[in-house]
């Protein structure tokens, strides 16, 4: 680890690099990735036995969810979906189909889907079983690089501070597994990454 402003300048500079090789990445690519990464994702034993899952709805060219999040509610699984707050904080809700998703009221220029049903506070996510986390990056050692916006590090200081022990497994393509990512402590790691190509287990940090 260095100084927070110079892990915070590594952060942004291999944030750009990956942001710019989804960004080429062909729609067909995309779709076929995200089958792939459906089929590996519904076989983790985490997930088989799962009865609550905090989830999320990619955007863009993020591994895509859409069909993992219809598998699990079909199999009866709770799904729960963040709600963005104004503050960049997640409220949460639960997942009733696509066509009850809407559009976030706080989220710029991305068009970020979400559930339009009741909100179940900020605390609902330490209900889960597994938390699916979004990623631009994990490396070996199980340490996630989101986005940025920190939402979050909020959720996993609230899953830290409640004392739930979900399963924290990141949704990332096979070439964001790298050997290592800039970090800081309030960093919590996650146990496993599922691919298009595979799941992959991680050693906990000491």
């Amino acid at each position: 680890m260095g100084d927070s402003t110079e892990i915070a300048a590594q952060k942004r500079e291999v944030r750009r690099d990956l942001l710019a090789v989804r960004a080429a990445m062909a729609d067909d690519e995309v779709a076929q990735a995200a089958r792939q990464l459906a089929g590996h994702a519904l076989e983790l034993p985490e997930l088989a036995g799962a009865r609550t899952v905090a989830a999320y709805v990619s955007v863009g060219h993020e591994p895509g969810t859409a069909e993992l999040l219809a598998t699990l509610r079909a199999r009866g699984v709770r799904v729960l979906l963040p709600v963005l707050l104004a503050d960049d904080d997640l409220d949460w809700a639960e997942y009733e189909g696509a066509g009850r998703l809407v559009e976030a009221e706080h989220a710029g220029r991305i068009r970020l889907l979400q559930p339009g049903g009741r909100r179940l506070g900020r605390d609902a996510v330490t209900e889960a079983d597994v938390v699916l986390l979004p990623g631009l990056a994990v490396d070996g050692r199980g340490v996630r690089m989101g986005r940025g916006g920190g939402s979050y590090d909020r959720v996993l200081a609230r899953i830290t501070a409640a004392g739930a022990r979900p399963a924290l497994v990141v949704l990332v393509y096979g070439h964001e597994l790298v050997d290592a990512v800039p970090w800081e402590r309030h960093d919590r790691p996650v146990q496993a990454a599922v691919t298009p190509e595979g799941a992959h287990r991680f050693t906990p940090l000491d």
